[in-house]
């Protein structure tokens, strides 16, 4: 048992019944100095207490012991990958033979929302998105099920068919992906039911994705950034996610939905495109200064308490609140065990997010992130890899930070 949270769990709930703590000593028959030490941490009560302090809270005795825990919501994308396995790649208007077939999840809502659960079965973590009533639709909804994942928010799109990604894949590990956003481009803010939310953190990806949330708003710059404030308004953190694109505007998509961020999670390339600058040196290597000031800017547009930026080399931070940032390499996986690299991204943002959601420091969430980033390198697929968060605390022992 960790006294601290029993005790600012035990002073939540006195405080909710309209107790003092005054009040609560003479039920229990106790000093009112022995309820101030367990809510400031230093100490918990004797095990025979537990019952009467669920009878007077009117809750269970293991949500007095570990808190209610509400959760993170993942919403955005939602596809299935269909892996097709081919000798090599044809020329035009030549065959090639598929020799292997296998389904996965894909998109950010099943791959940020099963490595989140995956990390942590007691973890309350809510799928929003739009699926089709196809094959593909019950694929993904039977998938996110079975891991555990609250599916209640998943729409379904009568006459549009589940997004998928054809991945064509050869033997080296080289792919190429074909995709048809499907049900999942047709997800909007009207699909998601904020007042039925029971969640701590909304987190939604991938900007470039979400054509009727990337679209643009008369007052909010997008449709993204009313979203956000909507969720913000509904007293829920919200995080955003964006995926790679060469289309160029990056600075209209993203920059209006930072004014309504709490937590900004995205790679080198994205972060620094968003202002035109280059997150690497002539050398190749990444440049930390530029990267830095890159945040910097993104707190000056209004994101409120951190921005993170992962890049293969390195995780980094700067909190909003505080000023502090922070670099964490990643971790020394040799070449020969790394199997693919699809879902790193999507795995380091889940270790973030695990990481801020229980009140981690920068640095114990960024060497977390990467343990959870490493561990997904040991599959083919986005989510296989992933871990308990105690395994990856392993991981993290065994590999060493570069």
């Amino acid at each position: 048992m960790d006294a601290k949270s029993i005790g600012t769990n035990i002073a939540k709930l006195r405080k909710k019944c309209g107790m003092t703590q005054m009040a609560l000593a003479e039920k229990l028959n106790i000093s009112d100095k022995t309820v101030s030490k367990w809510e400031s941490g230093q100490g918990y009560p004797d095990i025979t207490l537990f019952p009467a302090l669920s009878a007077l809270f009117g809750v269970s005795i293991d949500s007095l012991m570990l808190g209610e825990k509400r959760g993170i919501a993942v919403a955005g994308t939602t596809l299935a990958d269909i892996v097709k396995v081919i000798e090599d790649y044809p020329q035009k208007g030549m065959l090639a033979h598929i020799t292997e077939v296998s389904y996965a999840v894909g998109g950010c809502v099943p791959n940020v929302g099963v490595d989140l659960a995956k990390i942590d079965r007691t973890l309350p973590v809510y799928a929003l998105g739009a699926v089709g009533e196809d094959e593909y639709g019950r694929f993904l909804v039977e998938k996110l099920k079975n891991y555990g994942l609250n599916v209640d928010g998943l729409v379904h799109l009568q006459g549009s068919d589940t997004a998928f990604t054809d991945v064509m894949s050869i033997p080296s590990g080289e792919r190429t992906f074909f995709t048809k956003m499907g049900a999942s481009g047709e997800f909007c803010p009207d699909h998601v039911d904020l007042s039925s939310l029971n969640c701590d953190i909304l987190h939604i990806g991938y900007i470039f994705l979400l054509d009727k949330f990337d679209a643009a708003d008369a007052e909010y710059g997008t449709v993204m950034a009313r979203f956000l404030k909507s969720v913000q308004d509904a007293g829920i953190k919200t995080s955003i996610d964006v995926v790679s694109s060469n289309t160029g505007n990056y600075a209209e998509k993203i920059l209006p939905a930072l004014k309504y961020s709490n937590y900004a999670i995205m790679n080198e390339i994205e972060s620094c495109a968003t202002f035109g600058v280059s997150p690497r040196n002539a050398d190749g290597k990444l440049d930390a200064t530029a990267l830095r000031s890159v945040m910097e800017k993104m707190v000056e547009c209004g994101v409120r308490d951190k921005v993170i930026i992962h890049a293969k080399e390195a995780g980094f931070v700067l909190d909003a609140v505080s000023g502090e940032f922070c670099t964490v390499t990643a971790l020394n996986v040799p070449r020969s065990e790394i199997v693919g690299t699809v879902g790193a991204g999507d795995a380091f943002c889940a270790g973030c997010l695990y990481g801020i959601y229980n009140g981690w420091d920068n640095r114990q969430m960024l060497e977390f992130a990467s343990g959870a980033a490493a561990c997904n390198l040991f599959a083919a697929n986005s989510v296989d890899g992933m871990r308990s968060r105690d395994e990856i605390v392993a991981v993290c022992e065994k590999y060493g930070f570069q």
